[in-house]
């Protein structure tokens, strides 16, 4: 589903509205809204927090009622250690997620979110450069891509034409690492980039894959992945099972992609 702004007015998880009456939140926020109120219920079904905590305002919830989740979680999701042979299929089969000293060279364009910006145009905006840039096979006489940036990013480096330069994953945004290493793709990337700042047209104009590391060498991040896949299954089982028990109104669940509370 396109990230569109949506009035929400009549959302709301037992009789809790998850927005204003006049916000516009996108549908994958009013998710995530849904989500957390239904583990904020859940918690003081439990005693876990007092029955007069505040309903949320504006997507923001109690510090008491934030702490009151994570051990309603703590004590409700079980979460199995993964086995000596899982992890080792797992990184048969990623092991370049886990190589050392990969790096890229890419260009961005940036539509950045900001308050009140419209989302849903926000990302036609993007959606219709990102076409552009693809359509051109570099034969003209100007960069598209770096007019682009120079026209259309949000971006300092835009007067650069997007020039981010050579850069290691953790000099990313998480968000965005994981959309672009581990990956062999050169060129401009077939998909918008999603991170902390909006919304990014990426190109990658090369890759140095770095140096493959053994087994044993990643065992802990293989574990540590593994565990926090775990993890979120076991989530979007549990909300499930309490979606399934709450008045649910104005909201769509199913499509939820992240049910982790920001």
């Amino acid at each position: 589903m396109n990230a569109t702004t949506l009035p929400s007015i009549q959302a709301s998880i037992n009789g809790v509205t998850l927005a204003e009456p006049n916000e516009q939140i996108t549908p994958e926020e009013l998710r995530q809204r849904a989500c957390t109120e239904l583990l904020r219920q859940a918690a003081q079904k439990d005693g876990l927090l007092a029955q007069d905590d505040p309903a949320p305002q504006a997507g923001a919830f109690s510090e008491a009622a934030s702490e009151a989740i994570e051990r309603w979680l703590e004590q409700h999701l079980n979460v199995p250690e993964p086995t000596e042979e899982a992890c080792r299929r797992h990184h048969a089969a990623h092991a370049a997620r886990y190589r050392r000293g990969e790096r890229v060279h890419v260009r961005h364009i940036l539509f950045g979110v900001t308050p009140g910006v419209d989302v849903g145009a926000l990302r036609s905006r993007a959606e219709a450069c990102l076409l552009d840039v693809r359509c051109h096979d570099g034969s003209s006489a100007e960069d598209a891509f770096a007019r682009a940036a120079r026209e259309l990013s949000n971006c300092p480096t835009g007067a650069q034409g997007g020039e981010l330069g050579w850069l290691t994953a953790e000099e990313f945004a998480p968000e965005m690492a994981q959309e672009i290493f581990g990956r062999a793709e050169v060129g401009v990337l077939p998909r918008l980039v999603h991170s902390r700042f909006g919304l990014h047209v990426v190109e990658v104009l090369q890759r140095d894959p770095g140096v493959e590391e053994p087994y044993e060498s990643v065992r802990g991040a293989v574990q540590l992945a593994l565990r926090q896949q775990s993890w979120i299954t076991a989530l979007r089982q549990c909300l499930q099972l309490l979606a399934a028990e709450a008045d649910v109104q104005g909201v769509e669940l199913d499509e939820a992609s992240s049910p982790l509370v920001q």
